[in-house]
């Protein structure tokens, strides 16, 4: 059975390099992975771990489990870390006077709808209802009438 494991520090990094490199990595192997699931889980059952990048191989000995143990702990201060510098320079910016996010009242010009305004009309062109519109397009229905009114303010 193969296992391929995937992590990241913040929600904003992405998992998808880590999963094409353990899918090259697979291939090139002629392995195939059967299932995700967590590090400490593998060691507790004596599953033997390959890091591809760094070419760790952790098995059920004292070491692997040391090793194990420092990936989670680093992974935890890193992003510890990241939220407090974050928190820092936040702080830094609002004491030198910056005003942080959108200006008051200012709404953002793209919306979950931009993009798709061709398929919108033709629906409403359809006599489709707002609601089964903003059902297709996972918004609320008010999202898909303010968005109409923009669209005609625009043209």
């Amino acid at each position: 059975m193969v296992y391929g494991y995937i992590r990241v520090s913040t929600d904003r990094q992405s998992v998808d390099n880590q999963r094409f490199e353990i899918e090259r990595f697979c291939t090139k192997n002629s392995l195939t992975i059967d299932h995700m699931s967590i590090l400490h889980h593998f060691m507790i059952n004596g599953v033997k771990i390959w890091t591809i990048k760094d070419n760790y191989r952790l098995g059920d000995n004292i070491q692997a489990k040391i090793l194990a143990f420092a990936f989670g702990l680093s992974a935890e201060i890193e992003r510890d870390l990241i939220s407090q510098r974050t928190k820092e320079a936040l702080a830094r910016k609002r004491s030198e006077g910056f005003t942080l996010g959108r200006p008051a009242g200012r709404k953002s010009d793209r919306v979950k709808l931009t993009g798709h305004e061709a398929e919108i009309q033709s629906l409403i062109d359809k006599n489709i209802s707002k609601s089964a519109i903003a059902r297709k397009f996972d918004v609320c229905r008010k999202t898909v009438i303010s968005f109409l009114k923009n669209i005609k303010n625009q043209a």
